[in-house]
This record gives structure tokens, sequence and C-alpha cells, in this order.
């Protein structure tokens, strides 16, 4: 890094520090301050003066002190050694810290981002005199025993190959090929290269949302999708679940790889996410979910403008493994600490105050967030994704507060947990009547070829049923259930069985915990079966308890516990003795 003396501290206002006598500096640049060489991103350049905001404590920094500038923008390194590897919000390596640092990181402390020593066994993809171009692939490292490592020619580098190492062990640091660039000059390439984090990777195109993140989880997959390289909000109150329903989406989904930023939560919520992810097990490769996530960790207690930059730091390690062609979930934890560090950043700036004290420019930084997910052909031609999962904090569960409604702006998918459900202990807590997904649509065909074309038509109608009940509740809290007609009892009562028997999953039970997509459309389709012939039982003569009473009544309540992910026979017997049973209602009352 530069030694270079750009400025003089003018003022320190908290993180936010004011230079005078600026000279030879950028935008974004990234800073050292003071004699500790405190880390920091220069966000305001004015005439002789400049604004930097730091992102460790600013303790014992005094006018006059020297800014450094380091010549380029605060950047993240990006190669093999990420994969497991716990992250500030800056990308500093928490484990390496620890060894250097007390209780406490040490101010000023510099370690590189992946480990300098670390040798990784390169198998090339090209050979001497190859053209590459932006993106391309120069070869492979196995970086977990499930994921390759692909080494990517940097964004806007292109040319022909003077030289390419032989297949061997080498460090990141360690030339592996010499480009000739378009411009005639050499360019040496590592195994690793660095970009600043407040840029998107360029991509060839974006493509069309029409493959879902399966989840496992009913709710979310059944009735409020996603598509891969989607955009989610998970909006509620403290304790409705939003750290719980992200893990789960973490463990289970299909992604390939799991970005996780613990962005301004609280101290004891990150440690039990450090604690328990290297304990989950991978459910498709059977080891260490570890192996496929990178987690980045900066609580409540940590800088505040350090949390302004872990989620660019985040998103930026996920385009990354995106041009590598691979599908990446990207779990922020939380929006809304995001927000509240601009607000306190912008505060410090003296800048003119929106709604809630928030920025005015709040919605924009929201909307380059989202804008970063889609699904992608990178330069290389590899297709990938970035699905961004975002839970956001309102206070007092209020979602009408600035950070939720702005966010509902640019998110096409929004999972509501309800306080009373979480009560409840009705797992997930999402509201089936607040929630909506709009790619419903667009990944409507992909269902249809995996499970059948009767897939949008159970759920339209369990969605139909599910309003409904919600006017007949307002009708029994004034008058009692037994006032209604059995044809009205029974669609509560068909509700009832839908979000006890569905709705509800149990993420200590080895079957319940995860569904796969055809068990869910079957699940479903008894479900609307019941209500279908029941209904029509109940015109020709029958009566609830009739119903209740048959055996098969209780196999589908048990039928998410009973019926295992591998082996969906016993759905197909139970939808035979459920025709069976209807059947002899039938002629029952004929």
């Amino acid at each position: 890094m530069s030694d270079r003396i750009i400025g003089q501290v003018r003022r320190v206002n908290g993180p936010v520090i004011e230079v005078m006598g600026i000279t030879d500096a950028e935008m974004f640049e990234l800073v050292r301050v003071g004699e500790q060489r405190l880390i920091g991103e220069l966000i305001k350049l004015e005439s002789g003066g400049a604004v930097i905001q730091v992102y460790e404590d600013t303790t014992g920094i005094a006018p006059y002190d020297p800014v450094y500038g380091a010549g380029m923008q605060l950047s993240v390194e990006l190669g093999p050694g990420m994969i497991g590897t716990i992250y500030d919000g800056i990308q500093r390596p928490l484990e390496a810290i620890r060894e250097m640092s007390d209780i406490y990181i040490n101010r000023g402390i510099t370690i590189p981002s992946l480990n300098r020593e670390k040798k990784w066994h390169f198998v090339p993809a090209v050979k001497t005199g190859d053209r590459v171009s932006e993106g391309s692939v120069l070869g492979a490292v196995q970086e977990t025993e499930n994921f390759k490592h692909k080494i990517l020619v940097p964004p806007k580098d292109a040319g022909i190959l003077e030289s390419v190492v032989p297949e061997g062990d080498y460090t990141v640091e360690d030339v592996i090929a010499v480009l000739q660039t378009e411009n005639g000059q050499s360019k040496n390439l590592t195994l690793m290269h660095r970009w600043p984090i407040r840029v998107q990777r360029p991509t060839a195109r974006r493509l069309p949302l029409d493959t879902p993140l399966i989840t496992g989880q009913r709710v979310i997959d059944t009735l409020f999708p996603v598509a891969r390289g989607g955009t989610v909000a998970i909006p509620g109150g403290f304790g409705t679940g939003k750290t719980m329903t992200q893990q789960a989406v973490a463990k289970w989904c299909d992604a390939d790889i799991i970005v996780y930023i613990g962005c301004g939560e609280r101290g004891n919520e990150i440690t039990d996410v450090l604690a328990e992810f290297p304990a989950l097990i991978d459910p498709r490769s059977g080891r260490s979910l570890m192996e496929r996530t990178i987690l980045i960790a900066n609580t409540s207690n940590m800088p505040v403008s350090a949390r302004e930059a872990s989620i660019y730091t985040g998103i930026t390690m996920a385009e990354y493994f995106r041009d590598q062609g691979y599908h990446v979930a990207v779990m922020a934890d939380s929006t809304s600490r995001w927000a509240e560090a601009l607000r306190e950043l912008s505060g410090r700036m003296e800048e003119m105050p929106a709604e809630e004290g928030f920025p005015a420019y709040l919605p924009t930084k929201v909307a380059e967030f989202y804008e970063r997910a889609g699904s992608m052909e990178a330069l290389n031609g590899q297709t990938g994704s970035v699905t961004i999962i975002g839970a956001v904090s309102p206070p007092g569960g209020d979602f009408s507060e600035p950070v939720t409604q702005h966010t509902k702006r640019f998110i096409r998918c929004f999972w509501a947990l309800d306080r009373h459900l979480a009560n409840a202990r009705h797992y997930p807590a999402i509201s089936w009547l607040d929630s909506y997904s709009e790619y419903l649509n667009d990944i409507a065909v992909w269902w249809e070829q995996q499970v059948g074309a009767a897939w949008l038509d159970d759920r339209t109608e369990i969605m139909d049923l599910l309003q409904r009940e919600v006017r007949l509740q307002q009708v029994v809290k004034l008058v009692g259930p037994d006032a209604l007609p059995d044809t009205q009892r029974f669609i509560i009562e068909v509700c009832t069985l839908f979000k006890n028997a569905f709705l509800q999953q149990n993420a200590y039970d080895k079957i319940d915990m995860f569904s796969v997509v055809p068990k869910q459309a079957r699940m479903l389709h008894i479900i609307v079966e019941y209500w279908k012939r029941g209904r029509d039982v109940i015109k020709a003569g029958a009566t609830l308890v009739e119903l209740r009473k048959m055996k098969v009544y209780q196999d589908i309540i048990k039928m998410k516990f009973s019926v295992p992910n591998d082996d969906l026979s016993d759905l197909d017997k139970i939808e035979a003795r459920l025709g069976r049973s209807m059947d002899q209602l039938e002629a029952l009352h004929a």
C-alpha cells in the first residue's frame, strides 16, 4: 500500500473525518489515517478538502495527523481461500486477527484477506499463445472436496498469453500466466485479483428468471417462491424469526455458494451463526455447510461505517462466484442496520435528512444494492446467478417505516413475518396474508415440467380458500362458529388442516425439516382433493363430524412426518384411501 501523504486531519466527528490540504486523491479512494494507519474511505471531495469515513475507532486521532492515500478504491481480494472463512465488514479475516489481538480487534491491524502462504493445486485450462478475453477461465483449483474454484482473467483485461505455468502448487501471489494486453503491455496474472466493492462486476447480459431457488420450506416454495437471481425481503419485528428463516434457507436451498452477511446484528446472534454453521451438514454433500459458505460478521458494537461497507463486500464476493458459473445466495441480516449506519454517517456529515432522519438518497442506495442481483451470462459465457435475501427489522414491526417501504419498491418477493404466528410457535412464521411473490408466472413452466400442470391450479385454489377463511373468521368472532353452515365451517376446517399439515414445519424433525418439490406438490394436491371431495359430500348431506372420523384424515395430518423425501409411494396410498373414503360417504348419503 502506498505511503504518499494526501492531506492532514482538520476535524474529527466520530467515524467521519474532515481532511484539509488534499492533493492527488480520488472519490472512494482507500486511505489510512494517523500513525496507527486506521483504514478509511474518501467519500466526499471539495476544493482543498475532503471527507473520510473510517472503518475503525477514531479515538486518539487529532488535527494535523497525516492521511495516506492508497491509490486505489476500497476493494476485496478474490481468489482461493474465501470459502469457509469468517471476515469482518471490510474483508479482514477474523480468525487470523484473533491470533494477533487480545479480546478486541487492535486498531490499524493489517492482515491480507487471503492466506499468502498456503499453496493451491492449479490445473491450467489454457496454454501459451491462447487469446483470452475478460473473465476467461485460466484454470481451476479444487478449493474444497466439492467445490472447484475457477481462476478468471480479471474484467477489463484481454489479450494473448505470453506464458502459462504448468500444473502444480502455487500461492495466491505467484504468477500463473503473463498476459500481453491489447495495448502491447505485459501483465502478470495470479490466482487472485482485486475488485472495488462499490462497482458492479460487468456481465454480457441478463437472463430471464425462470428457475426457482428451491429452499425445502413449503410455505416459500409453494406459496411465495423466489427465482434464482431474484430479490426477497423478510421483514419482521424482534423475535419473529428473521435470522432463523435465513439460516434455514441457507442450509437447504439449492444454491452452490452461500454468502451470509451479519450486518449490525447483536453479537449473541452472530455468535450463534458462527457456532452453528460449521456444525451444520450440507444435505447435498454430507459435509460441513461451511465448505460452501462465506461469513461476514459485523456486529452492532463494531464501527458503524464498516457496517455500511459490509453489504457491498458480500455482494462483490457473490458476483465473483456468479462469474464462475455458480448460483449464489446472499443473506443480508439486516438491511435496516445498514440503513441506520447510512443515517448516522449522513447526520455526521450534516446532510439534509429526509423521512425519519434517513438520508434523501436511501432509496437510491437500496435500489443499487438489490439491482446487483440477477441471473446473468458472464463475460466468459458461463451462466450464474445472485439471489439476494435481505432481512428488514422495522421498529415495532411497523411495515410502513421508510426502509421497509423503499425495499418493497425494488424487490419482487416479500416474506412478511407475523408476530402472532411466531408466538404460537408456528414455524416458519411467514404470513400467508401479507406475503407475496411476483415470480409465480415466471417459474410456472418449471413447476409444470417437474410436477405437472395441476400445481398452479392447486396453489390458486388454496390461496383463494385462505382469503375466504379470513372473512369467515371475522363472522365467527361476532356470532361463533355454530352459526355458520357446514359448507362454510368446512372452509375453516380445511384451512386449519392446511396450516398445520402443510405450512408449519418442524426444523428438528429429520423428515419434516426439508421437503422436496414432488412431495410438496403431492401434499398440496391431497389437501385440495380433500377440500373438493369434502365440499361435494357435504352438499350431498354428510356432516363435518363424519369427515373428521375418516381414518385417512389422520393420515393427511401426519403425512409431513410419515412420508420420507426419497419414497413418496405412501402419498399415493393416502390419496387412494381418501378417494375410497369419500366414495363411501357419497354412497351413504346418496
